[in-house]
């Protein structure tokens, strides 16, 4: 069997994650990787032994690299093309009656979502992605809430494979304060981390606004991660007056640092899947505090292992940080949610499900 992923290459969120570690785990003469553009993403993958392939356009509109892609996918005879995003779905949207393989998608974030505040042109692109729906063979959930939002917007049930998110579960870093060291931060200060794209739908306003209202100078708070709305978060951190309590630290590798250096990890989205940060956060044994969205509910269950609070609620997410500032148990917390998170969601158990999919699709 012979199986091609499809991304634009240009993510560096959780997108992004999900495919190189889910790569990572599959047969490397297999599988390949196609991606349009250049970036993190296509170097990760060639650094663990994946092949790589670069259709390369002038623009996103370029629509002559379809040609291409078309020729590439037949000639190469893949079974199983796996696409990851809107752009992917498009391109393969006008290609599908032209090539033999089956076509797979997995959905990363709510389609209706995802050209938020994007003005017409950003409704443009969710009517497009939306119709690239009708012609996908299949679609991997990554919770059973996706699942449901999929059959709203019309797609069969027998279509949808919930396979939950995945990493690999190693011993956590030994707790340290390198991250706290380099940005001068106080040893004795709680440290909140929020690792996401700067984007509309991830919630930071919500973040600032809720830190301002505990007004607590001794919390700080650490954004990880660059997107299209970069100046309005460093603008709004003005207007609140936060500048000596919010770090930006732009794109980072050592995510588990940052984690290990921090007292709580915190999502605020209005839309997820299954978030891989969360996850993470998690192997750190750090507790989570979420915004109640995708999967979130799945892996943290109850208040043993953290807080989930309603979508955009500021007073909510703010009364949530008092309470884990305050908290004598954060500890206590961490380690069940690294036990739970271990046990229910593994990198190992996600591509055994992704492979067992194909393998039945083929």
């Amino acid at each position: 069997m012979k199986v091609l992923h499809i991304i634009s290459g240009g993510e560096t969120g959780g997108s992004r994650k999900h495919v190189t570690t889910l790569l990572d785990k599959l047969p490397r003469d297999q599988v390949c990787l196609l991606v349009f553009q250049e970036g993190a993403l296509a170097q990760e993958a060639r650094d663990l032994g994946v092949r790589v392939e670069l259709l390369s356009q002038y623009s996103r509109y370029d629509i002559r690299v379809l040609k291409r892609l078309t020729n590439f996918i037949n000639e190469e005879g893949f079974d199983i093309v796996h696409s990851h995003g809107p752009r992917s779905n498009l391109y393969m949207s006008l290609i599908k009656s032209s090539i033999k393989a089956t076509w797979v998608t997995t959905i990363h974030s709510d389609p209706t979502l995802d050209f938020m505040k994007g003005g017409i042109k950003g409704r443009i692109f969710t009517k497009l992605n939306l119709f690239t729906f009708s012609k996908i063979d299949h679609f991997f959930a990554v919770t059973e809430r996706f699942k449901n939002n999929l059959i709203q917007l019309g797609i069969y049930s027998n279509k949808i494979s919930v396979i939950y998110n995945g990493i690999d579960f190693v011993e956590p870093l030994l707790s340290n304060s390198v991250v706290r060291d380099e940005l001068n931060i106080p040893h004795d200060h709680f440290v909140m981390s929020m690792v996401a794209r700067l984007h509309p739908i991830k919630g930071h306003d919500i973040v600032l606004k809720a830190l301002k209202q505990v007004n607590n100078p001794n919390i700080s708070l650490l954004l990880v991660g660059d997107g299209p709305i970069k100046q309005e978060v460093e603008d709004l951190v003005q207007q609140l007056g936060l500048q000596n309590q919010v770090h930006m630290l732009g794109f980072r590798k050592d995510i588990e640092q940052i984690y290990s250096n921090s007292n709580i990890a915190l999502l605020a989205s209005q839309s997820e899947s299954f978030p891989l940060a969360l996850l993470e956060a998690a192997n750190q044994k750090v507790p989570l505090l979420s915004t109640d969205v995708g999967g979130v509910n799945e892996l943290i269950p109850s208040k043993e292992y953290g807080w989930v609070v309603p979508i955009q609620d500021v007073d909510a997410f703010a009364q949530a940080i008092q309470e884990a500032y305050v908290s004598n148990d954060l500890k206590k917390k961490g380690e069940k949610q690294y036990q739970f998170a271990k046990d229910h969601f593994s990198l190992d158990q996600l591509a055994k499900s992704i492979w067992e999919s194909y393998t039945n699709l083929s």
